[in-house]
């Protein structure tokens, strides 16, 4: 029977796939597809704008001619007037504001595709976790059938001793109940890596079973400075309030453009006349807004407010960056301190294992004393296993901290 084909797993691979599958990941087409219609909607306003407007009024006095000259009638006006008319303008300077409204366009644009990269970013920490915890988890499981092997090979000795008198049936049983433990941590171990791997399934979707196996990663390169996409989103956001505050200024400057008005109302341009007649007139039209001026100052306060905001989120995010970073270069350190050590002390406890598994078939000590030995070197390949993983674990969490 042909063995199930294994499936190689690359943390690159995951946290490409990760991204890719994140339902966020839709959003940026949108973002994009949004700031192309802001940015048409704003191109409009080159364009001639038509306006078509209507009224009916009623008024309670109307103007009167007072001559009274004998053989000629003066007209009386109604009092009920009407007006239907079309105007076409045409803007010939608009102080920069269908320019800078792209501009603005453009930058909101940058700031929610920013945003989004940010949460994005976040999704690697989380693949590290269950990537990294899987390959803590298979080394586990590859120290614990070392372990098994030796107590299987001292239940095989005392197992000779035992049929040849030498030793207590009692020792045996020791290590036959040992043999069980170690078998019993191994479900636990791959129980636990196979919902770790379910849940790296879901983030990557793509199915992972317990033949699926995880490449380890080689320690990343290392590299100066700090590149996580926060600072560029806040570098956008006060990119966004600067566009901003020239369209404020934009807004309050002199308007002109090019008119033509053409209808038809009673009265008409003549006011002498009570008919209804058709008329049209064009020219120039300037365009003060005064009434900006009121609120231009207190616009840009809360302008330099937000700009400041921003400034002290930057500023508190750079300062939890750096404290990070700051343990982790120590832990980093730690860790480097531990595995030089490491090696010297599973050597020694290597040797006196040795020394009591032949003690052991000597009848010289018991199966409880060898245990204990056994049960030391397996610790100090743990501590080795551990710390290992945990300085790669740190160089990747030193490589998240910078966005590098």
């Amino acid at each position: 029977m042909s063995q199930p084909s294994e499936t190689v797993l690359t943390l690159t691979e995951s946290r490409t796939l990760a991204a890719e599958n994140y339902p966020l990941i839709k959003q940026r087409n949108l973002i994009a597809l949004s700031a192309r219609y802001a940015i048409e909607q704003a191109n409009k306003g080159y364009l001639p704008q038509l306006n078509v407007s209507g009224q009916a009024t009623y008024q309670s006095e109307v103007t009167q001619i007072p001559l009274q000259v004998p053989g000629i009638d003066v007209p009386t006006f109604n009092k009920d007037q009407y007006k239907l008319y079309g105007e076409i303008s045409q803007s010939l300077f608009d102080g920069g504001v269908i320019k800078l409204q792209k501009q603005a366009a453009e930058a909101n644009a940058q700031v929610e595709a920013q945003t989004l990269e940010v949460e994005l970013y976040k999704i690697n920490e989380r693949i590290h976790q269950l990537f990294f915890g899987i390959l803590l988890l298979d080394a586990q499981l590859d120290q614990n059938e070392l372990l098994r092997k030796d107590i299987q090979v001292g239940l095989d000795k005392t197992n000779a001793a035992i049929a040849n008198g030498a030793a207590l049936k009692s020792n045996g049983s020791l290590l036959e109940a040992e043999l069980l433990r170690t078998a019993q941590r191994t479900v636990e171990l791959q129980t636990k890596r196979r919902a770790y791997l379910h849940m790296l399934s879901q983030l990557i979707n793509r199915p992972l079973d317990e033949n699926t196996r995880l490449e380890r990663p080689s320690p990343p390169a290392a590299t100066s400075g700090n590149n996580r996409p926060e600072l560029e989103w806040y570098t956008s956001q006060q990119n966004s309030i600067a566009v901003n505050r020239k369209l404020l200024t934009a807004k309050n400057l002199p308007k002109l453009n090019f008119f033509l008005q053409a209808g038809a109302g009673r009265p008409a341009l003549n006011m002498l006349s009570n008919d209804f007649d058709a008329y049209y007139y064009g020219g120039i039209r300037l365009n003060i807004p005064i009434s900006g001026f009121y609120t231009l100052k207190k616009e840009r306060a809360m302008l330099d407010i937000k700009a400041q905001t921003i400034d002290v989120q930057k500023e508190n995010f750079l300062f939890n960056n750096k404290l990070m970073l700051t343990q982790q270069n120590t832990e980093s350190s730690q860790y480097e301190q531990l595995l030089e050590t490491d090696d010297e002390i599973i050597s020694l406890r290597a040797s006196v294992k040795k020394a009591a598994l032949a003690q052991l078939e000597n009848g010289v000590v018991n199966s409880s004393d060898y245990l204990r030995e056994v049960h030391a070197e397996d610790s100090a390949k743990l501590a080795k296993i551990l710390h290992q993983l945990q300085w790669l674990i740190i160089q990747y969490d030193i490589q998240y901290t910078t966005g590098n």
